[in-house]
């Protein structure tokens, strides 16, 4: 990571100032541990957050004009608190202008304006949810700023709308609620359909988790994420006769399995669609159970089947992410891996023992790169609080 020092001279050539002026804020990025594609089939999902994330330095300001700068972009963009619209040569200022367009128009919050430096150490386009730590500092930052107090699961809602209405992106709440509401050492268990949600013990104890990005591009991601959620609503049509309490895959009970692949029997691609939700939603149930009984290898095991799942019934792993995790299983001191998305690249996660992880590192780069001529990158990562304001001495460390 940058020295703070050098982060702070880059902030000054973007807003010159006394540093004492200045307000610090973070927030993770997440990692998604168990229950994939289950979101939006009204099931539960289990991510947690990490110690990565986004910084933001912000220097109030008085003239109704707001400011931004990443590390990780080119651009400074300069827009009015009375006219922010989405454009498309704003790029990743787009995410911020739509959260705090989101908190002006919704909860008429009197913010005056502000200067916003970001730094991010989460790879982008990887899975970790970059974008939702983006959106969700920005609005910890706001709330501050402007003495209005927004809870974070107010401000995860409100990030979750700007990207859905703002950005144009429709995604759950599952990133944003994570980011916002994450504690540490702990996995949240949020049930999608009603924003009910647990948080968790996830005692690691002498293991880590890694979290290995293939490098491949996710060209495929979005055009599949969308034929799934297709094949989803129609296998659901199919069995909805069943059961009229059933608005979602996940609503079926695994008792009522028989009956479902009885139906589907002929349609084998809506079966599978249909069998990895119920099994996995299963999964992020049972991730609740086991871990409280402080079974970490069992929970191993259950991140194996999830992923085997998505490979065979869900089929949205692809060669890369199946490489890595192949790869993985086959190193002494791994208990567990799975990919972690949406899939067709990104990133997987893996619990390691904590003395095995460099050779974990080694071994899985040099037999991934034989089969795929691709180098992955590793990030070895605690589960850490959510989105809060720092005191310097929390800064950049």
């Amino acid at each position: 990571m940058h020295e703070q020092e050098t982060l702070w001279r880059q902030f000054e050539q973007f807003s010159p100032g006394p540093r004492q002026a200045v307000r610090m804020f973070f927030a993770p990025g997440r990692v998604n541990l168990i229950g994939e594609h289950t979101d939006y089939n009204g099931g539960f999902v289990f991510p947690a957050a990490l110690t990565m994330g986004v910084w933001a330095w912000v220097r109030t300001r008085t003239d109704g004009i707001v400011r931004f700068y990443s590390m990780e972009f080119p651009q400074a963009v300069e827009r009015k608190l009375s006219s922010l619209r989405y454009d498309n040569e704003d790029d990743y200022a787009n995410y911020p202008k739509g959260v705090i367009d989101a908190i002006q128009s919704s909860l008429h919050v009197t913010f005056t304006g502000g200067d916003f430096f970001f730094y991010s150490n989460l790879p982008n386009g990887a899975g970790l949810s970059s974008s939702a730590a983006l959106e969700v500092v920005t609005g910890t930052a706001v709330s501050s700023l402007s003495g209005e107090s927004i809870g974070p699961e107010q401000i995860a809602r409100l990030s979750q709308h700007a990207e859905n209405h703002f950005v144009g992106v429709n995604c759950g709440i599952m990133d944003q609620f994570a980011v916002a509401m994450g504690r540490r050492d702990h996995a949240i268990s949020l049930n999608c359909q009603t924003l009910e949600y647990t948080l968790v013990p996830v005692v690691l104890g002498d293991y880590r988790l890694v979290i290995s990005n293939t490098n491949h591009r996710r060209g495929l991601a979005d055009s599949k994420y969308n034929e799934r959620r297709q094949e989803c609503e129609d296998a659901l049509s199919r069995v909805s006769h069943l059961d009229a309490g059933w608005a979602y895959l996940a609503d079926i009970p695994e008792s009522r399995w028989q009956e479902v692949y009885e139906v589907l029997e002929n349609e084998p691609v809506l079966l599978k669609r249909a069998r990895h939700i119920m099994t996995e939603n299963k999964r992020a149930k049972d991730a609740v159970r086991v871990l409280s009984a402080g079974d970490l290898e069992q929970f191993g095991c259950l991140m194996n089947q999830s992923h085997e799942s998505l490979r065979d019934d869900y089929e949205v792993t692809g060669t890369a992410l199946d490489a890595l995790v192949e790869a993985a299983w086959e190193v002494e001191g791994c208990i567990g891996s799975r990919m972690t998305g949406a899939g067709f690249g990104g990133c997987t996660v893996s619990i390691v023992r904590a003395d095995r992880v460099e050779a974990f590192q080694s071994l899985v780069a040099k037999r991934y790169t034989e089969q795929t001529a691709l180098e992955p990158t590793f990030y070895v990562s605690s589960i850490g609080d959510g989105a809060r304001e720092l005191d310097e001495g929390e800064i950049a460390k």
